[in-house]
């Protein structure tokens, strides 16, 4: 289903195992082997189509919701990358307040590139192998002609104003921004594990209409038959529709099969061609 695996995606960063998903406070195999349908939500004597509608309508509502919620988390993860890359992205592409000079040779000549440089004034920041990172101060007025003697030697110049109150105003946004991703995250996952549950059992109920359809067209009214779940194990699998196949020949017989038992994944596929009514319902 695409509700475990969205599950899934979160919880390889919060550690939770997907085989924690509960449907109606059991474990997913439970509540499949032990299904009984709601007459509350979906009364039988209600039309097909009314039914299926209504677990439609039920289905869209919770994957509308879901959408808001996943961009809204994204929408705050992606700022944080922003900033992550624009402080540990290639330093050509950095922020003002980390623009990187090129050259090892900066403080052998920045002093007499001009006259209005302030002596011993220049500090590295920082370096790595192909960049440092340095600043220096002089007068205001020298600014235009300093930048164009430095770039006449090769080095990249920005202007720097440090500005305590912007400075702090970045980091509040940035722990903002992080508190916000973790209850954001914390959130969607709680979200997600109940509404799992609200959609396993609608499409349990969806696959019920779909075989008592299927059986009725087979088999036509008045409608006569068993529903039965069956887990074999992939090597006995053959083994077991040669039986079923043995014990529906003079019979009108309904068997819902499971397979691979313990996984959850996408639900009900294709209506296999046997002398029965067989839906195969894959679990992750």
């Amino acid at each position: 289903m695409t509700y475990s695996s969205r599950i899934c995606s979160l919880k390889d960063a919060s550690g939770i195992l997907a085989s924690s998903l509960k449907v109606d406070g059991v474990p997913v195999d439970s509540y499949l082997t032990k299904f009984v349908w709601d007459e509350v939500k979906y009364p039988t004597m209600s039309p097909l189509k009314e039914i299926v509608d209504g677990i439609h309508a039920q289905v869209a509502k919770i994957d509308d919701d879901l959408k808001v919620r996943i961009a809204e988390y994204n929408n705050v993860r992606s700022q944080l990358n922003a900033i992550n890359r624009k402080q540990t992205g290639s330093q050509r592409t950095l922020s003002v307040q980390n623009t990187w000079l090129r050259s090892l040779q900066w403080l052998s000549c920045y002093e007499t590139l001009t006259t209005y440089v302030v002596p011993r004034s220049s500090k590295n920041r920082h370096e790595d192998n192909e960049y440092a990172l340095y600043t220096v101060t002089l007068f205001n007025r020298d600014a235009d002609h300093f930048r164009i003697k430095a770039r006449e030697r090769g080095f990249q110049i920005r202007d720097f104003e440090y500005n305590s109150e912007n400075q702090e105003s970045r980091k509040q946004k940035l722990e903002k921004l992080m508190q916000d991703q973790e209850s954001l995250k914390s959130s969607l996952l709680q979200w997600c594990y109940t509404s799992y549950g609200e959609v396993f059992t609608s499409w349990m109920h969806f696959c019920a209409v779909r075989l008592f359809a299927e059986s009725i067209l087979r088999y036509g009214l008045p409608p006569s038959f068993l529903l039965v779940v069956l887990s074999p194990s992939v090597k006995s699998e053959k083994k077991v529709r040669t039986i079923l196949e043995g014990l529906c020949g003079n019979s009108n017989s309904t068997f819902w099969k499971t397979e691979d038992e313990g996984s959850m994944a996408s639900l009900g596929g294709k209506a296999d061609a046997h002398p029965y009514v067989s839906f195969t319902i894959n679990l992750i």
